[in-house]
């Protein structure tokens, strides 16, 4: 054997590259089956332009979208059988390999390397074409160029809602939320949930593991990518910004949620008042309603409480703890919310405007009170539970 081809081929075993013949070069997956993509002319649906077997037989299988071989745990589907085995190794339990940054586990060594170099390294090798930002991971990088105004071609669209997803599997995951259909159903208690990844979250419920505390209010979370998210809370920097109201947020999915409030979208119906929501978390407290379930109990008194995050709020009144300081007065409060509706003494914002006479209030519940003036209502005064009558 040549000397060359000796070594393509030992690059090829070690390296777990693909070898195009048709034009002599090496890729790894990825950029293999770009590499194809280009490769074939546009202007034919033939595959005569690759003249390796391997190509045409696995660019067949891209362009067609043949994907038989779907993994039953979530839904994401391969080109074949070999492809799904070792996706399904990704669901097993044992993961021996912890990232000692976020305790991430993985299957392997090189993906626990592979996680590190990208997230904590402080590498951020994707760059924003429109303005020079870099981030850590491409997923990141397609988030913030939604904020650009760049178009992706998210191909799945939801029939009832109209939402888009890259991939299907993201799309059948969705479709849950509208059919009810939760199939990973929790083994230590009844709940069931529409995915894999919120089954697992809950289950560190039962476990009492809340790994990741946020180094601002101390706050815990299961999970390193909902710390992230939540960090945005205490940070300046607001990318995703409304196009109709220019109200900026740290998130793309606070921005989607804040959208909804100009369209009027409320897609998740309950399927026992037709009360619409326009979140799935709302819907999914407001059916608890529904069923007087309230399984998280407080030890200290008789409250109980829909939401495990109710309950850790609640149990804060009986600690005394205040997390959340005011950085002008330093006055401090049991919740964010509280300390978030102090501030406007300071800053004199007024965010609830009467879309009548234009009177503007720090609070929506002295906004509330305002309006049934102009209704007529009864109102009732704080102060001793007098009832008085609004002025005609």
């Amino acid at each position: 054997m040549e000397p060359s081809k000796a070594a393509q081929l030992l690059v090829e075993k070690q390296m777990k590259v693909n070898y195009c013949s048709n034009c002599s070069q090496l890729f790894n997956t990825e950029v293999f089956i770009r590499h194809l993509t280009q490769t074939v002319t546009q202007e034919t649906d033939t595959f005569s332009s690759v003249s390796c077997k391997r190509c045409t037989e696995t660019l067949k299988n891209i362009q067609g979208s043949e994907r038989p071989h779907r993994c039953s745990v979530c839904d994401k589907s391969f080109t074949t059988l070999s492809y799904l085995k070792r996706h399904k190794k990704l669901h097993q339990e044992e993961k021996p390999h912890e990232c000692s940054v976020c305790h991430k586990a993985f299957l392997r060594a090189s993906y626990l390397k592979n996680h590190h170099q990208r997230l904590h390294s402080g590498e951020k090798t994707y760059k924003c074409s429109v303005c020079d930002m870099s981030f850590a991971t491409f997923t990141i990088l397609k988030l913030h160029q939604i904020h650009t105004g760049e178009k992706f071609h998210k191909t799945h669209k939801c029939s009832v809602c109209m939402k888009t997803f890259f991939r299907l599997s993201h799309l059948h995951g969705h479709q849950r939320v509208h059919t009810g259909e939760k199939p990973f159903k929790c083994s230590l208690c009844p709940k069931a949930f529409t995915q894999s990844t919120h089954l697992k979250k809950h289950q560190r419920v039962h476990a009492g593991e809340n790994p990741h505390k946020c180094s601002v209010c101390s706050k815990t979370f299961g999970f390193f990518s909902d710390l992230k998210i939540h960090q945005g809370v205490h940070t300046s920097e607001k990318l995703f910004t409304c196009s109709v109201c220019n109200k900026a947020f740290s998130n793309s999915p606070r921005l989607t949620r804040h959208q909804r409030i100009h369209t009027g979208k409320k897609p998740f119906k309950c399927s026992i008042c037709r009360k619409d929501f326009d979140r799935s978390s709302d819907l999914h407290v407001h059916e608890k309603k529904h069923a007087c379930e309230k399984p998280y109990k407080c030890s200290l008194c008789p409250k109980a409480f829909i939401r495990s995050k109710f309950l850790r709020n609640h149990q804060r009144i009986h600690t005394g703890e205040k997390l959340h300081e005011c950085s002008v007065c330093n006055k401090a409060y049991v919740f964010y919310s509280e300390l978030k509706k102090h501030q406007r003494i300071h800053t004199g914002e007024k965010p609830y405007e009467c879309s009548v006479c234009s009177k503007a209030f720090a609070s929506s519940s002295y906004f509330s009170q305002h309006k049934r003036i102009h209704t007529g209502s009864q109102i009732w005064r704080r102060k001793g539970n007098i009832k008085r009558k609004c002025p005609q």
